[in-house]
């Protein structure tokens, strides 16, 4: 701002300058907006059904009892497993798996009706692949809930069949009740958990390597930030003109995302919209400013796109979505604490799914805030350096020519 109250002309000129920049580069446009884009609506459809049913396996029926018959029925009627195939051997079921045809192999061992029916205690195995740790807990989920209810079935009715009141019985085979309440996503729908933080996880790094793509084009011409100071009438100017067109343009993106999963793919949205809105301004600066230190550190340009790709690209894994923060070591913690996107995704599950209350949600807000701050301090001091070392070159420069 101006003395008095007007935005910086310089400002204004740096400002519609990269504007014009997509038309001159249109692999820039392309990088800012189409593929992000892009992936996100990959991801949006895979992930669209938003949870995964019908799992196949496969059952090794050694018993062929109306009972083991029984079992299979209720395995295959089960929402998340679906008998597909029926095999001899347990050499067969194993190959099935390792080919990834089937998820799982259900074995049902010899005298299985016998020994129940006489009281005693037989085991039903069921084999899967804990690699494919997704797709094997699913599965591992169906049979679960399907063989015990059957066992529970069948002793109700031996305990009844010998006078025993039901109510009796009931309490027999369960002395003591649990009462399960899953909070937040009860029905598990990777749409609202998985894809909710995939989406973030992807533009945060189109979103670093652009910037460092954006600001090397300055770094790396034969005049290096002259130019951009000279237009925006000091580097402070120039940079909040350089930087602010992509920060709008990111922030459109993120909306598209969100406009999807939320309208599109039922997504919740309990919590406060301008705390989301926020915290998903400050994901995109603290981003932003990341690539802006690589292009101003780094030389060539590549270098500074290849680590940024290399810092972010597998940052998903530290954000403690897909295994817990607290479980890792001190490297992956603390890796994870140093990421934006990890601050910005706690802010967006308690905005969303949790609904968690605003006196409770302000912490992600305020460190995604820290790291905008000292990120844009080191800028500063990264520009103040980079001045200061191109007058003593100019000035070396004169004296030599004299």
């Amino acid at each position: 701002m101006t003395p008095r109250g007007r935005v910086h002309p310089g400002f204004l000129l740096v400002f519609a300058r990269e504007f014009h920049w997509f038309r001159r580069r249109p692999f820039l446009l392309f990088l800012t907006t189409v593929l992000p884009l892009l992936l996100m609506g990959l991801l949006a459809a895979v992930f669209s059904a938003g949870l995964a049913t019908r799992l196949p396996i496969a059952v090794l029926d050694q018993d062929g009892t109306n009972l083991s018959r029984q079992i299979i029925r209720m395995v295959d009627a089960s929402q998340d497993t679906s008998v597909a195939l029926a095999v001899s051997d347990l050499a067969e079921g194993r190959q099935l798996i390792l080919s990834g045809e089937v998820h799982g192999l259900l074995m049902l061992p010899r005298n299985l009706e016998r020994d129940v029916l006489s009281g005693r205690r037989p085991e039903v195995v069921f084999f899967y692949n804990s690699q494919t740790m997704t797709t094997g807990n699913l599965v591992l989920r169906g049979v679960n809930a399907a063989v015990p209810t059957v066992a529970a079935g069948i002793r109700l009715s031996l305990r009844t069949a010998q006078g025993e009141p039901v109510d009796a019985a009931q309490a027999a085979l369960a002395p003591v009740p649990v009462q399960v309440n899953p909070l937040f996503n009860p029905t598990l729908n990777y749409a609202h958990f998985l894809l909710a933080a995939l989406m973030p996880s992807v533009l945060q790094v189109v979103i670093i390597t652009t910037m460092a793509y954006s600001l090397g084009l300055d770094v790396e011409s034969r005049h290096r930030l002259r130019i951009l100071r000279r237009l925006g009438g000091g580097l402070g100017p120039a940079l909040a003109g350089k930087i602010l067109p992509y920060t709008l343009i990111f922030l459109a993106v993120l909306g598209i995302a969100d406009l999807v999963l939320f309208d599109l793919l039922d997504m919740p949205l309990r919590g406060n919209r301008a705390l989301l809105l926020m915290a998903g301004t400050l994901f995109i600066l603290a981003s932003q400013f990341i690539g802006v230190l690589l292009a101003l550190l780094l030389r060539p340009m590549a270098s500074a796109i290849s680590i940024g790709s290399l810092l972010a690209a597998p940052a998903f894994g530290f954000m403690g979505i897909g295994f817990p923060r607290i479980g890792m070591n001190d490297f992956a913690y603390y890796y994870g604490q140093m990421i934006p996107g990890t601050w910005y995704l706690m802010a967006r599950i308690d905005q969303t799914i949790r609904g968690t209350p605003l006196d409770l949600s302000w912490k992600p807000i305020l460190v995604l805030l820290f790291l905008v701050v000292l990120l844009a301090s080191v800028t500063v001091l990264r520009l103040e350096t980079m001045r200061s070392r191109n007058r003593r070159e100019a000035s070396a420069l004169r004296e030599a020519t004299r």
